[in-house]
């Protein structure tokens, strides 16, 4: 399962138990997330969480990083059997927004924040599958 973590929304995206893709599972409120991915939990068995880690072109953490350090640890705490893995989530909007016109989206539907952070969460969740392979 990978996050892209927001203040507003949070993109969630899952694999398939062979772990071949990444999938867009939903978007959800940030004051949600813990109570979805509990329910979630209860149901699909997930081995590990990939939470998008935003940083600046020279590697530093972006002004993000600020909302999503307490909600890792946060996650941490609430799923400590779970692995909790960070992967690099730079341009993963832009590429989002990109495939959304690849795949012949019309404006309006790109306009729609929810989407793009549902498919941000798919793009880190195929890089970190990509890169663990």
């Amino acid at each position: 399962m990978a996050i892209d973590y927001g203040s507003k929304r949070v993109g969630i995206a899952v694999t398939d138990a062979l772990q071949i893709i990444a999938t867009g599972l939903t978007t959800v409120h940030s004051q949600e997330v813990i109570e979805f991915l509990k329910k979630y939990t209860e149901k699909e068995e997930v081995e590990c969480i990939v939470v998008g880690e935003p940083k600046q072109m020279n590697n530093q953490p972006s002004e993000s990083a600020r909302f999503i350090e307490p909600f890792v640890v946060h996650l941490r705490r609430t799923f400590p059997k779970i692995k909790i893995e960070r992967m690099d989530e730079r341009f993963t909007s832009k590429m989002a927004f990109q495939t959304m016109i690849e795949s012949g989206l019309k404006k309006k539907a790109r306009q729609n924040k929810e989407l793009v952070d549902e498919i941000s969460a798919t793009i880190i969740l195929q890089s970190y599958m990509n890169r663990i392979k």
